[in-house]
């Protein structure tokens, strides 16, 4: 299997390929449930055999597992034949397990607590980090993570850590990409605002958006996806099936936004998966497909816990889907009439 590229190049030094499958490993940190180290290992080694060049992980997935994982399967990868990014934003400190961090969200994981830390110093501590952990001299990309209303709360607080950021760890983020230690910085983020808010007042390269570009959801057009594409700023997206609703389709159960999904967005997904139906497309396939449409998108990054998610991904991304389909979906009131329905070239 060949997998498609996209090339950025906005910082004129050689650029970045993705592929436009990428691999986000939260949940080969033991997201939800816990995955054996030889599942995990089967898992990435088989995207790497399709043909997987991007890797996304971050110090919160397993509380340094994911990233302690990808050291054992990075060892003796050519280092400039994948782009790999991790995240920045929080430290974690060793704790007593009855006084771990995500007690229900992460299994068998360290025993930790997560610490906000979004300064200058912050930063440098949490690449050093995530080095150790990675077994790496240096990343591709850093990601300021979850500087969002979903993580901290309240607009006050998001405010608060917005202004920690700027002052603090922006300085340091253009600092390391200035000495080449980084190629390219942004921020994953589970909301297009603060994204927007953030390339309206610095210099970023690249935003890893989660679940707020994709078939059930595309506000994003508003006003940020147009900035990012005027400014050339790429666009990795992640949880392109809205936390699973997108693949499972409306089932008894289904998740949205890490939770169970509520009964107007079952019904749309329902009459969107029936759309897809009368084309003979799996609701999943165009799902993957969608956000890829979008001039800005580099990569899409579904995740895979097992490998029957995996091979669902990789078929996901040999789907062909008619045009038609779009349109129809358009016609329904179930996509935005503005988006990209136009696969742009790699």
């Amino acid at each position: 299997m060949a997998i498609a590229t996209r090339h950025w190049d906005r910082r004129r030094d050689g650029g970045l390929s993705f592929t436009e499958l990428g691999m986000g490993t939260a949940p080969l940190g033991n997201l939800y449930r816990a995955v054996s180290d030889a599942e995990a290992e089967a898992v990435l080694e088989r995207a790497w055999a399709a043909g997987v060049r991007y890797y996304d992980t971050a110090p919160l997935y397993g509380f340094g597992l994911a990233e302690t994982r990808l050291n054992r399967f990075l060892r003796g990868k050519p280092r400039d034949e994948y782009v790999l990014s991790t995240k920045v934003g929080r430290l974690l400190r060793a704790c007593p397990p009855d006084a771990r961090d995500g007690v229900g969200k992460w299994f068998d994981v360290p025993s930790r607590q997560e610490v906000y830390d979004y300064t200058y110093d912050g930063v440098m501590r949490s690449l050093e980090a995530s080095l150790e952990r990675l077994g790496l001299d240096r990343v591709d990309i850093l990601f300021a993570h979850d500087l969002d209303v979903f993580n901290h709360g309240t607009r006050e607080a998001l405010e608060g850590r917005l202004t920690e950021f700027m002052a603090g760890g922006y300085r340091a983020l253009v600092h390391l990409r200035e000495q080449g230690v980084i190629r390219a910085f942004g921020a994953g983020v589970n909301e297009w605002q603060p994204c927007q808010w953030l390339a309206e007042r610095g210099d970023f390269d690249l935003f890893l958006l989660a679940g707020r570009y994709t078939l059930l959801e595309q506000e994003a057009l508003e006003s940020f996806l147009p900035l990012c594409e005027s400014r050339g700023i790429g666009i990795v997206i992640g949880g392109p099936y809205n936390s699973g609703i997108l693949a499972t389709g409306p089932v008894e159960g289904a998740h949205y936004n890490y939770d169970l999904a509520p009964p107007e967005i079952l019904e749309r997904v329902r009459r969107i998966e029936a759309v897809c139906a009368r084309h003979g497309v799996r609701l999943v396939d165009a799902a993957f497909r969608f956000p890829l449409m979008h001039p800005a998108v580099v990569s899409v990054i579904p995740g895979g816990q097992g490998m029957p998610e995996m091979e669902s991904n990789l078929a996901a991304l040999e789907a062909r889907i008619p045009p038609a389909l779009w349109a129809d979906l358009k016609a329904e009131g179930l996509m935005r009439p503005d988006a990209p329905t136009d696969a742009p070239t790699a």
